[in-house]
């Protein structure tokens, strides 16, 4: 089971505790929302729990709960930031099931009919445009 320990020291366990900066769109007392830095579509949004959980499987009941109420949140203000067709929501579990970061999190992507998704190992989005998209959200969200 050591393979598959919660590690604090991860990417996201560290944008939670301000050690790492991320384009922030929503927050409250359960989930953190932003923009994610390899998107593979205009307003790929990341929303992750607060609580620590390496994946689906070892979650707590309370925080999936949590966690897709502050989804269906995020997702509401990315479709209306992105005038989205869509949506495509996704949550990756283990390496052999996509995962690159070892805490729970779930992807949010506005999807427009006819455009495919990117690639995700397409490379880092320019910061200037990924803190552009979250003022979007942002605003979305407050509106």
């Amino acid at each position: 089971m050591a393979d598959t320990a919660y590690d604090p020291n991860n990417v996201f366990g560290k944008i939670l505790r301000g050690e790492m900066p991320a384009h922030k769109v929503y927050e409250d007392e359960h989930v953190l929302a932003f923009m994610d830095v390899m998107p593979q579509g205009e307003g790929h949004t990341l929303v992750i729990p607060k609580a620590p959980s390496r994946g689906l499987l070892d979650a707590e009941p309370e925080t999936l709960a949590t966690l897709m109420r502050g989804v269906q949140t995020v997702a509401r203000g990315v479709k209306a930031a992105f005038a989205a067709d869509g949506l495509t929501i996704f949550q990756f579990n283990e390496a052999a099931g996509g995962q690159t970061v070892f805490h729970l999190h779930v992807h949010v992507i506005p999807r427009k009919d006819g455009v495919p998704l990117k690639r995700h190992e397409g490379g880092m989005a320019d910061p200037a445009v990924l803190a552009a998209h979250a003022e979007r959200i942002r605003a979305a969200l407050a509106s």
